[in-house]
């Protein structure tokens, strides 16, 4: 399962980093166990090549497994190699990548190997909001290696060659390989658990590459900013799409967006636009999926789910940990609805709202459509801490649909009416007048300014520029428990 064939350990790493520029570190390390014979048998660099780099002027830690060694397999003093890495990391404020091609644990050594992952673990869980983790699988990343991916912030996958697994396809019962391929970087992707899904190595190498130049290389220090030669008052014209992905694009410099998770809850968006040469975390609802001809070819029905809510929970609290700030793009008309959701949602939904709320960066809100009910106020609303909230001019922020609302509130007012369709109508518009309309939640100071979607970049583009030096004080604790 080892794509070793096409590409070593090395030239990965020379692939991944600019040019001439990796330095190696514990070349000369290897195993030291003596059972089952090992001691004949000299593992180079103990199956990984370890060191530091840049990558566009960043420093950057790296490890490449190296599986023509032993498979790869991880032993007591490949994890130590590893682990040195992540101390070197943390002391210097810079990311790690780990180019993963892994038999798994080293049988041979099986207490110490199993000492050194769980060393591993340990750091990544130090690393963790500290410094960017990104782990690309190459070869095969099973048992306790895929669980240190997934401790990473990023894992990435290539389509062919790449397997990420807990438990072999194979062993689950009623399954097997050729039936569902528990383990391809598709299924991981459709799950969650890849964020990247790229066509060869070259391509997850170049992505990578284009991630760390867009993160700050820790959470105190940020170089992640950039020239800016776009527009900054450019007129955006699909700033209210219905495929939300296309709206932060065109609100972006030069078009950029990133996408995160994208084949995952993909009634939620989440990735990474520049605003003014500066990285900014995106989350954004989506009512469609568009492709590049203009045309439909998926459809969802606005409301939040189970998966969307985890989805964005979690690239919030990553933005939050590296003090980048949030954009949110609401079109929510509610939860969704139905039994399978009802078991889940709530503590879903309750997972995104403590994510936006207990989040100290700036945050923006844009309401583009629907805001209904507790899901607006989930999707970063002002009651939940948003510093400035905007509001297209056709939105709609309220309970419920006016005529819902009105069956409920004139209940036997419609049963005594002549025309009851006409009593209904004149009692919606003037529902939405005075509570849906986007000029009442205005009014009331729940949204800061009501916009052209035109005009959407600009406005945003100066509100983050405004927030770049927010401040703010919360009460003291350990760490919160949702």
């Amino acid at each position: 399962m080892s794509n070793t064939a096409q590409t070593s350990a090395i030239d990965r790493i020379h692939l991944l980093l600019d040019d001439n520029s990796f330095v190696e570190i514990g070349a000369q390390i290897t195993n030291r166990s003596t059972d089952f014979n090992m001691q004949g048998k000299s593992v180079p660099g103990d199956g990984v090549i370890t060191g530091y780099g840049v990558i566009d002027g960043n420093v950057v830690y790296v490890y490449s497994q190296d599986a023509s060694a032993l498979g790869g397999s991880i032993g007591e003093m490949h994890a130590r190699k590893i682990a040195q890495i992540y101390d070197l990391a943390l002391k210097m404020g810079a990311p790690v990548i780990g180019l993963v091609d892994c038999a798994g644990l080293r049988l041979q050594e099986a207490a110490d190997a199993l000492a050194g992952f769980g060393t591993l673990y340990l750091k990544q869980t130090m690393a963790s909001g500290v410094i960017p983790q990104i782990t690309a699988v190459f070869g095969s990343c099973g048992g306790g290696s895929a669980v240190s991916a997934s401790l990473s912030d990023f894992t990435f996958m290539a389509e062919k060659g790449s397997k990420l697994f807990v438990n072999s396809p194979n062993v689950l019962e009623g399954n097997y390989t050729e039936k569902c391929d528990t383990s391809a970087a598709g299924f991981k992707a459709e799950s969650g658990v890849a964020d990247f899904v790229e066509e060869d190595e070259t391509a997850v190498l170049n992505q990578i590459r284009t991630l760390v130049t867009i993160l700050p290389c820790n959470n105190e220090d940020d170089d992640s900013f950039d020239e800016c030669n776009d527009d900054l008052n450019r007129l955006t014209y699909l700033a209210d799409s219905k495929d939300s992905a296309k709206a932060l694009a065109d609100i972006s410099d030069d078009n950029f967006f990133m996408e995160v998770k994208k084949d995952f809850a993909k009634e939620m968006v989440t990735g990474f636009i520049r605003l003014n040469g500066a990285t900014v975390g995106a989350v954004a609802n989506r009512t469609a999926l568009i492709d590049e001809e203009g045309k439909t070819t998926e459809k969802f029905d606005g409301t939040l789910t189970t998966k969307g809510c985890q989805k964005a929970a979690q690239f919030v609290n990553f933005c939050d940990a590296f003090n980048i700030p949030v954009l949110s793009l609401t079109d929510a008309a509610g939860y969704k609805a139905c039994t399978c959701e009802e078991k889940t949602i709530a503590k879903a939904a309750a997972g995104l709202t403590y994510a936006f709320a207990n989040a100290t960066v700036p945050k923006v809100n844009v309401v583009t459509g629907k805001a209904m009910g507790s899901a607006y106020i989930t999707m970063n609303s002002k009651h939940i801490g948003a510093d400035m909230v905007f509001a297209f001019e056709n939105a709609k922020i309220g309970m419920m649909d006016a005529k819902e609302a009105v069956k409920i509130m004139y209940a036997d007012e419609i049963k005594n009416a002549k025309d009851k369709a006409s009593f209904v109508n004149e009692k919606a518009r003037e529902y939405d007048s005075l509570q849906s309309s986007v000029q009442a939640a205005a009014g009331r100071g729940y949204v800061d300014a009501v916009i052209a979607p035109a005009d959407a970049r600009k406005n945003l583009l100066y509100a983050f520029d405004m927030l770049f030096t927010k401040r703010e004080n919360r009460p003291s604790k350990k760490h919160g428990t949702v």
